[in-house]
């Protein structure tokens, strides 16, 4: 047993390590990190656009906690809408988002933390990250920090995206980064409507391939008395002038604990 999991003092004190030791690094590396943004003006060419719902069924959690979480997303967005990535930087999400704090305006939200579902400031903001990291996936952009969460909390409901495609964000080094490696510059654009989330990908000049996502050898299973769930996520590139597939690669493979009864019309392995 890790000396972290004998006492809430330990588990704490590994925390404030591990947020130290980030922020020195990131000191270190300030220069690369995309930091411009510009809000008058949206780049002429979309890469890709997504939405996603603000308000869905997860299991017997308090409906409250999802109005709580548009409050912490419109603030959120608020720190990253804009944000202009020029050949050679990174984007961070904390880097722009900060430490969620009451004196920015954030509240009580859902978070996932060691297995569980629990509440704390700022919570919910891990549907920004999904939908930054499934737009990015859509794009030329190397992702080059993405952390998920090693457990299904909650049966899909309203889920558009496959099982596992998203990415988990804790302040300050549970990050989500991607670098541009390209001549051109991208732009982000997020923002809450009534009912979603909504966020583009944009860039300076034509972009000439296409990127498509799909969901492969999805499953449930057993395995010593508990319920798993596996799938593997697969990107295929293609050029836009000849419709042809330049590259096709595995980007993700899960494997994650399920926290719900699994639905009788679904065949476990």
């Amino acid at each position: 047993m890790r000396l972290s999991e004998l006492h809430p003092i330990f588990y704490h004190a590994r925390i404030q390590q591990k947020v130290l030791f980030r922020f020195l690094a990131n000191l270190k590396e300030r220069k690369r990190f995309a930091v411009h943004k510009e809000l008058a003006t949206t780049f002429p060419f979309t890469c890709k656009k997504h939405q996603s719902l603000l308000r869905r069924t997860l299991g017997n959690s308090d409906p409250q906690l999802q109005e709580n979480k548009i409050t912490n997303l419109k603030i959120a967005t608020s720190e990253i809408n804009g944000v202009i990535i020029k050949p050679g930087q990174t984007f961070s999400f904390w880097q722009l988002v900060g430490k969620t704090t009451v004196k920015k305006g954030y509240i009580e939200g859902m978070q996932l933390s060691m297995g569980e579902v629990k509440t704390g400031v700022g919570g919910g903001i891990c549907q920004l990250a999904n939908l930054l990291y499934w737009m990015t996936l859509h794009t030329p952009l190397i992702v080059t920090e993405r952390h998920h969460h090693s457990f299904d909390p909650f049966p899909d409901s309203g889920r558009t995206l496959p099982f596992g495609s998203g990415a988990s964000v804790f302040y300050n080094y549970v990050d989500l980064r991607f670098y541009n490696p390209t001549s051109k510059s991208f732009q982000i654009k997020v923002w809450v409507t009534d009912k979603h989330l909504k966020g583009a990908i944009f860039a300076n000049e034509e972009i000439p391939c296409s990127h498509h996502i799909e969901e492969r050898n999805h499953q449930f299973l057993k395995s010593g008395g508990k319920n798993y769930r596996q799938n593997e996520i697969w990107r295929k590139t293609i050029d836009k002038g000849t419709g042809q597939m330049i590259q096709e690669e595995l980007l993700i493979k899960n494997f994650s604990e399920v926290k719900y009864p699994i639905p009788h019309d679904l065949e476990i392995q």
